[in-house]
């Protein structure tokens, strides 16, 4: 257990040299790794998205390849084709960049819908199906997408089942100005990420998201999963709620996230950490909501109404550190 929390905090403090400021979302892009799932990053242009991607990646010592996406991609472009050979006079398959372990989808909202759609089966079954046959992915298995906002020219809107492959969805906020100003001097004479290495392997990423499997989650932790994702499905402001795809994902999420909190054990605390990660980017406004309200403001109203299990099932052990809302 000892290591697999060493891990998780050794990618942190890696990535913290390139990513200045912004210290819940880069923990929370490492919560995604260890728990599996991919992570979509979104804000505006120049934020620091794309380095933050390559920095993850660059922290693992996997394969790595970039997807650029543009209106004109295709899916072969992506997944991959078969290719003649006339020396052979036989087809070969030859990869496309999706075949590799840590895969940074560039703009993915300015790939065409069939081109995205080209990504589902390999996010949610780690396949790819070209041609009749099936071609694995390598494991580990992550994409991390970035995504400019919808307002900005040349994007696509992401259908709402793309949207809920991503295990969770993170934001970069513009830095502080003694932030930015750490960002001017860290660049100087060159780029961090250039100098930038790998700090665990595949196989640690593996350890640690085995462990991360291990953590416990008491029976009312999972119930107060359960009890919010149902409020997402009942909120006046919402057409579409969060799936029971989305309390699974919010379950695996907690428990890497205690992981890397060094607990072998899920508190409410961790659930309410990650609450709006796993939620917000999969929940569809009706049309009063979109005019008033966004994701991340829908549950944070819900984190303020569900009560907080103050102990835990066995025994009535109060959960310890919990900063909880008094009913």
């Amino acid at each position: 257990m000892a290591s697999a929390q060493k891990i998780g905090n050794q990618i942190i403090a890696n990535v913290q040299r390139v990513i200045v400021g912004n210290e819940v979302t880069v923990r929370l892009g490492v919560a995604g790794l260890i728990a599996g799932g991919h992570v979509l990053v979104e804000g505006v242009p120049g934020i620091g998205k794309t380095m933050l991607a390559k920095s993850l990646a660059c922290s693992i010592g996997v394969s790595f390849k970039r997807i650029q996406c543009t209106a004109d991609l295709l899916p072969s472009d992506v997944t991959g084709t078969y290719i003649f050979d006339q020396r052979t006079q036989e087809f070969s398959f030859r990869p496309g960049p999706i075949m590799a372990n840590i895969v940074l989808v560039d703009e993915i909202n300015r790939a065409s819908p069939k081109t995205q759609s080209a990504m589902l089966e390999c996010m949610e079954e780690h396949q790819a199906t070209i041609d009749g046959a099936m071609h694995r992915m390598p494991d580990p298995f992550l994409i991390i997408a970035t995504r400019n906002p919808g307002e900005y020219s040349g994007t696509f809107p992401l259908p709402e089942t793309e949207l809920d492959r991503f295990l969770l969805r993170v934001r970069l906020d513009y830095p502080s100005s003694n932030e930015e100003v750490a960002v001017l001097e860290q660049q100087v004479a060159s780029h961090p990420i250039d100098s930038l290495e790998a700090v665990v392997e595949a196989g640690d990423i593996t350890s640690a998201q085995r462990s991360a499997r291990e953590i416990y989650a008491d029976p009312l932790v999972m119930k107060y999963i359960v009890d919010l994702a149902a409020a997402t499905r009942q909120h006046p402001s919402v057409y579409l709620g969060a799936s029971p795809r989305a309390s699974i994902g919010m379950l695996s999420l907690a428990k890497a996230w205690a992981l890397i909190s060094e607990r072998d054990y899920v508190t409410p605390d961790d659930v309410k950490a990650v609450a709006s990660a796993v939620m917000s980017h999969r929940l569809v406004l009706n049309a009063s909501g979109r005019n008033t309200l966004q994701g991340d403001a829908v549950i944070g109203q819900i984190l303020d109404t569900i009560p907080v299990p103050d102990t835990t099932s066995s025994g009535g052990i109060p959960f310890l550190g919990i900063g909880r809302k008094r009913n």
